[in-house]
Formats: structure tokens, C-alpha cells, sequence
């Protein structure tokens, strides 16, 4: 069993008991405003497991499963079993942190602000399959096929916007350094994907 499909058991599961145990998900959820005052640090990693709903689980989780399993595969491949899990789990796990930071610093003084979700450990994940697959075709819908790496271009360019609007419930800002995060680590752990990255645009570009 893959990692990847470990990591969704585990989310599914405390997702689906946070939600009858009220005490849990005030515990775990991302609440800036408790971190700063009672140092609640936890927050930034159990808020990860929780989601608001069913439809926020299985979008987060299924498109875990999309690019988690081939993320998982490809850092194997390059550093090994152990250290490629491990670096995996860096990737997703320090999505998921690294992504609050901005919201905690934006949202501290604001008691009734709240968030949860693992958008931003999957936001790296995504972005660091970007990263080595740039040209492979994401699929919205099932409908709408675009290259990776040009889908990752309107994602971050919507997701900084969307972010500065704060117009909606969704907290676009862990998605931005979430998609930021993976794409960075993964370029410093593995510099050579940066020249193929840019040659595999390069003959999209020829070829395509």
C-alpha cells in the first residue's frame, strides 16, 4: 500500500470523527487567533486532517490520489524507498504547515477567523508533479484537458488574485505557498528537474 493511499485513509477517517466530535475539530482546526495566544502550534498540521464537508474531502483527497501516487513514485525512483517516502512526506506534510504561515500571520487578530483542509499539502504535491511532468495533461472535469504546467501558471495567477479579494470561504493564500512550497523543495532537492522541466516545455512548444 502506497503512501499516498495511507495518508487518505488516515485524513478520511479523522475527518469523518471530527465531525461528530465537536471537541476535536475545535482542538485540531487552524484558529490563528488561539495559536498566538496559547501557543497551540498542533494547529498547523492537525487542521490538515479536518474538512468542512463531504465534497471538500473528496476533491482534496481524490486529486491526493491523482498526483500523490506519481510523486511518491517518481521521488522513490530518484533517492530510493525510505529517503523518497521521506521526502514525500516532507513535500505533503510541509505543504500543509508552511501553507498556514501567511494566514496566521493575515488572521491572528481575528477570533472568529477559522481554517481547515489540506489543500496546502496537496497544492505541493500537484505543483511538484508540475515540476516533473510539466507538459502531461490535467483534466478538469474530465472535460477540459490542459498541460501541467500552463494549468499551474492560471492556478497561481488566480489563487494570488483570489487571495487578495478574500471574497469567498476558501483560503486561497494556503493554496498560493502551498503550490509555491512543493515546486521550490522539489526543484532544491532535485535541481536537475529544473533544466528538464524547461526542456520538455521546449518541445511541447516544437512539437505540440
Amino acid at each position: 500500500m502506497s503512501v499516498t493511499v495511507i495518508l487518505i485513509i488516515i485524513t478520511v477517517g479523522i475527518s469523518l470523527y471530527a465531525w461528530k466530535n465537536h471537541d476535536l475539530m475545535q482542538n485540531w482546526i487552524f484558529h490563528p487567533y488561539s495559536v498566538a495566544r496559547d501557543n497551540s502550534w498542533h494547529r498547523f498540521l492537525t487542521s490538515g486532517f479536518l474538512h468542512a464537508d463531504y465534497t471538500h474531502l473528496f476533491f482534496n483527497m481524490f486529486t491526493l490520489y491523482f498526483f500523490g501516487n506519481a510523486v511518491e513514485m517518481t521521488f522513490g525512483a530518484i533517492f530510493g524507498d525510505v529517503t523518497g517516502i521521506l521526502i514525500y512526506m516532507l513535500i505533503y506534510l510541509g505543504g500543509i504547515i508552511v501553507s498556514d504561515i501567511p494566514t496566521y500571520l493575515k488572521h491572528r487578530d481575528e477570533p472568529a477567523y477559522r481554517a481547515l483542509g489540506a489543500s496546502g499539502g496537496v497544492a505541493s504535491v500537484v505543483f511538484s508533479s508540475i515540476l516533473f511532468y510539466p507538459t502531461q495533461d490535467i483534466c478538469l472535469y474530465a472535460i477540459l484537458c490542459i498541460p501541467g504546467f500552463i494549468l499551474g501558471i492560471l492556478y497561481l495567477m488566480y489563487s494570488y488574485f483570489q487571495g487578495k479579494r478574500m471574497g469567498d470561504n476558501i483560503n486561497h493564500d494556503a493554496h498560493l505557498y502551498g503550490a509555491v512550497y512543493g515546486m521550490v523543495i522539489s526543484l532544491a532537492l532535485v535541481p536537475g528537474a529544473g533544466p528538464l522541466f524547461i526542456e520538455q516545455i521546449g518541445n511541447w512548444r516544437l512539437f505540440g
